[in-house]
Order: structure tokens, then sequence, then C-alpha cells
């Protein structure tokens, strides 16, 4: 039989077939993708053969099928293992805030120079404009206006007085969209307010820290009234990098890409060469230097969150 998963809890996998029922099912033996060490073979969006146990109501997954692309982040800093976030997607969308609590402008590039590397367009929505005072306003003007020069739409909405959302909703209709972002940026909260049906769980900040606290346990897929699937992630605290070749991070950047060929040397760095195309662009201030910056911490395999203005 076969169907798609529509959501991973770890040991089980929940698979839809064509007429819309759900069945449970567990692996069948180890799977391995491409010799990549995975936490999780199986993925939310993959379309799967399965076989029903005998006496039992569960399945049994025997096959994975091929996938049309996936998206795969770093589990932890120093491991090697990695982490399928989902797969056969068409969009991916990060929800951001410059509210509490304030999402980087490092994680906001790592995400989506890592859409850029699975050929997956990229989303950004900025959450809580409800709660902007003039200040505000200027300082997400001007991060919206750097991303979209680079070719990313950006969306301000708030989920919970429902500003903007009609317009994502354009966005999102008969599309496959992978939902990210921190943990208390309001990723829940806005998918109840596309979908009030769900009633996913929210929570308020940490008293303690003002950073957000997990709701979403594990990776699941929903429906969209008006067309369409959200796969809905867990809070991702940090976003690494995996599988990426130093000289290959600047192609990841769009406005270093078109750029690139100018450069003096073919497998210039964009660091210390020369005659570089994307140096005299960041001189000139047609390239961003939070960018810029981003980049940097990437070819240092720098961590540390930074909001660079």
């Amino acid at each position: 039989m076969k169907g798609i998963v529509v959501k991973s809890t770890g040991s089980w996998y929940f698979v839809r077939q064509d007429d819309g029922t759900c069945i449970q099912c567990k692996l069948k033996g180890q799977f391995r993708i491409r010799g990549i060490k995975t936490t999780n073979p199986v993925a939310v969006g993959d379309f799967v053969i399965f076989d029903i146990l005998k006496d039992e109501n569960t399945g049994l997954i025997s096959e994975i099928l091929k996938r049309s692309n996936y998206i795969i982040r770093k589990a932890k800093k120093l491991s090697k293992v990695s982490q399928i976030i989902a797969s056969n997607i068409d969009q991916a969308l990060i929800v951001v805030t410059i509210m509490l609590p304030r999402t980087s402008r490092g994680f906001i590039d790592r995400f989506l120079i890592t859409a850029e590397a699975y050929h997956i367009p990229a989303i950004i929505v900025f959450n809580k404009i409800d709660l902007y005072d003039d200040e505000a306003w200027q300082h997400h003007n001007n991060i919206k206006t750097i991303y979209e020069k680079v070719g990313y739409p950006c969306y301000g909405v708030s989920a919970l007085k429902g500003n903007g959302l009609e317009e994502l909703k354009k966005r999102l209709k008969d599309k496959s969209t992978l939902f990210a972002g921190h943990s208390g940026v309001g990723k829940s909260a806005l998918i109840n307010a596309l979908q009030p049906e769900l009633s996913l769980k929210t929570s308020e900040l940490s008293p303690y820290h003002k950073k957000g606290m997990h709701t979403t346990t594990f990776a699941e897929m929903y429906d969209l009234s008006f067309g369409g699937f959200i796969i809905d992630t867990p809070g991702i605290k940090e976003f690494g990098l995996i599988d990426f070749n130093k000289a290959e991070v600047g192609e990841r950047f769009p406005e270093m890409r078109a750029l690139m060929h100018d450069c003096q040397f073919h497998n210039c760095t964009h660091v210390h060469e020369p005659n570089c195309a994307v140096k005299e662009a960041l001189r000139n201030n047609v390239i961003d230097q939070g960018r810029y910056n981003s980049y940097l911490s990437i070819l240092n395999d720098d961590w540390e969150e930074k909001d660079y203005e």
C-alpha cells in the first residue's frame, strides 16, 4: 500500500492513504538515505510503501519512494548526525519576529541558504506586527527591504490580530509549505490563525529568559481548507548547516551568486582576494553588510547567534 507520512514521533509514523485514512506504522529494519546519518530516516512529506500487519491495526514501512527534495539541518553543533526536517515541499517559510524573542539575522540567513542549497523557494514572515511602535516599523521595513532586494518574499502579519493573513494565504494556497522558526515567534499561533479548527497548543514566553517554550513536539502535516498543506515543525533553537563545501557557500547567497563570475579568480572566497566583485559591491553598498557578515560567520563555522545590522 502507498501513502504519505503526515506525522513522525521518532518511533511511529502516521501514514495517510489516498482515501484520507491514517495508519500508524513502524519502520522495517534500518533505513539509510544515501549514506547520510540521520536521526529520522523517514520524514514528514515522504511517500512510502507499507504493509498492514496481520491481526494488528498498524503498518510496516518497507520502502521510501524517491523524494523530489528535502531539507536537512545538523542536529547539534559538534554532531555529525543530521535531521531531515521535511521532504517533497514546494516552499519553506520561516516565521521570525523583531520583537521578543527577537530572531537574529544570522539565524534567518542560515535557514535561507539551506533552502537555497536544496533548491527550495523560501519566504520570510514577520509576526507580531501588532506590537510595533514607530521605531520597530522602521527596523522592520529596513530588514524587509534587504531581503526583498535579493529575491525573498516578505510578509508582515499578526497572528493575534489577523493582520496580513489574507495576503499570506494566497502564497500558501495549493502548495506544500514547511513552517519553521524559533520557539516563541508565534508559529503555532499563526497556523491556528490560518486554520482555526486545528487549535494547536501555544504558550507564553518563558518568564525567566524571555525565550519561547516548545509547544510543537513532532513534525506534522496539516490540510489547509483553502488548498495546500502546512508542515509544522518543532521550534528550532539553532540551525546547523551540513554537507556545505566552503567554496560553495557564496553560491547560496543570490546577491553574491550574481556577481561571483566577475571576480578575478574563479575560486574567490570574497574575503582577501584582489579584484573581487563581491567586495566591490559591498563597498558600494550594493551588498548588505549584515548579509556579508552572515557569510563570513558561516565560512568560519561560527554558530553564535548574531543580529547583524
